[in-house]
């Protein structure tokens, strides 16, 4: 709907936001052994009618709740909708902030109303640590705008569009102690929840939608970060449920419903020609329903590093295109500056699949189709039961995957048999490189 006169987007804020003067509330509970103060958006100036734009009386009271020594309980009111610009929430604070997120908050609607030569992002917290966002609220990106000019978009090709990214909704970025709780996301323009090197992250009890058609829209985004929790929550969208790139380390994914969309994604690893590592992931307890893929490992061609210590168990899948998928031969460069000459020099390695069952909409079930230069090694499929729709037979497809089978395996494994003691996952050690994969 059309937002009335143009408004023009507030100053772009620089770093840290400059602390604003502003009456705070100071309550002393009984027997409390610190004291809490308890600030509002509506005590900042926040209209709160949707149209009108709130984005500094957000700015304020995030400034006066960053500069307070007390515990501070940040309140966006139920029954209301907040309009907020593009905007970046700095730290560090002095104390913990939660902020309860109880009404609804929302974005311009028209990607031509946002400033131009932005960074890429909406709702954007930045060095910020003891960080909660709860409180039951929505926070709606507005994205169809946004979505119907990618080029990504069906139909795109023959009518003006734009490869420019659209931006991440709610992004995290050198923040540690964050957790996100309880809210709805949904329409964002790109990624709904992104974490970039963060530390000590939980993402739980969420609710992310966007329709099945909505480019780039995923869910869960993480990069370069580490121990990291997503549990619990349910996802929709119109990419990939959850991502894992840059060097991430301990994440930890449990009871998540996914679908439809892309699935579940480590990777692509390498882009750019640069150096990832990915390891220690744990998932489990997942239901993935009606998405492209289910669980998936993809590395780019020229890129360095490993994807190694994986685990995949107690997953549950209906009606999934290609359930089981290794791709490390997705090539985006002509140029290997790795140890590779004529593949991926991202190793795959230590990667097991256990207690996987459900349907796949497609006859190929299980795809390793990994690197002449870096074969995949320790694989290891363990009571796994994956046929077509109405029981029909599956097929599994290897090239250069080696690994083991345990208990009842079907469709049948393919995986080369090898001696897990002498073929260790290669690390590509000494080649690195400083850039990132944040997309």
């Amino acid at each position: 709907m059309p937002l009335g006169p143009r408004m023009a987007p507030p100053p772009p804020l620089a770093g840290v936001v400059v602390v604003a003067a502003a009456a705070a509330v100071l309550l002393l509970l009984p027997n409390a052994a610190v004291s809490r103060t308890l600030l509002s958006l509506d005590d900042f100036g926040a209209v709160g009618d949707g149209v009108a734009n709130d984005t500094q009386a957000l700015v304020d009271a995030w400034s006066a709740a960053c500069a307070t020594g007390d515990r501070t309980f940040l309140h966006v009111p139920a029954v209301r909708t907040y309009l907020i610009w593009p905007v970046t929430l700095a730290g560090p604070c002095r104390e913990e902030i939660k902020l309860f997120v109880s009404g609804t908050i929302v974005a311009p609607e028209s990607p031509d109303d946002w400033p131009h030569g932005g960074r890429g992002e909406w709702l954007h917290f930045h060095g910020v640590t003891d960080l909660a966002v709860t409180g039951g609220g929505v926070i709606d990106g507005r994205g169809h705008r946004w979505w119907a000019r990618a080029c990504k978009t069906k139909h795109s090709a023959t009518q003006n569009c734009t490869a420019q990214a659209a931006p991440k909704a709610l992004h995290f970025e050198n923040c540690q102690g964050i957790s996100v709780k309880g809210i709805t996301l949904q329409n964002s323009q790109q990624s709904h929840l992104t974490f970039t090197r963060c530390s000590h992250v939980k993402a739980n009890y969420l609710r992310i939608t966007s329709p099945e058609d909505s480019p780039d829209t995923t869910g869960v985004h993480v990069v370069s970060s580490r121990n990291v929790h997503i549990m619990d929550d349910l996802i929709a969208t119109g990419h990939d449920c959850v991502s894992i790139v840059g060097n991430s380390t301990d994440v930890r994914l449990r009871a998540i419903s996914c679908g439809p969309g892309h699935g579940i994604s480590i990777g692509g690893l390498g882009e750019n020609r640069s150096y990832h590592r990915v390891e220690k992931i744990k998932m489990d307890t997942l239901f993935i329903s009606n998405t492209e893929n289910g669980v998936r490992v993809k590395t780019i061609q020229g890129g360095c590093g490993t994807a190694r210590k994986v685990k995949f168990g107690d997953i549950l899948m209906k009606n999934v295109k290609n359930p089981i998928v290794i791709d490390q031969q997705h090539s985006s460069s002509n140029e290997f500056p790795c140890t590779s000459k004529n593949g991926s020099s991202v190793t795959v390695g230590e990667i097991s699949y256990m207690d996987i069952t459900g349907t796949s909409a497609s006859e190929r079930a299980v795809t390793f189709a990994c690197s002449d230069a870096a074969p995949c090694s320790r694989l290891s499929l363990e009571n796994v039961n994956i046929t077509m729709a109405g029981g029909r037979n599956a097929s599994a497809y290897c090239h250069q995957a080696f690994g083991r089978s345990i208990g009842v395996v079907v469709p049948d494994s393919c995986l080369a048999k090898e001696d897990f003691l002498r073929l260790p996952v290669a690390t590509a050690a000494g080649h690195r490189s400083a850039g990132e994969d944040d997309r």
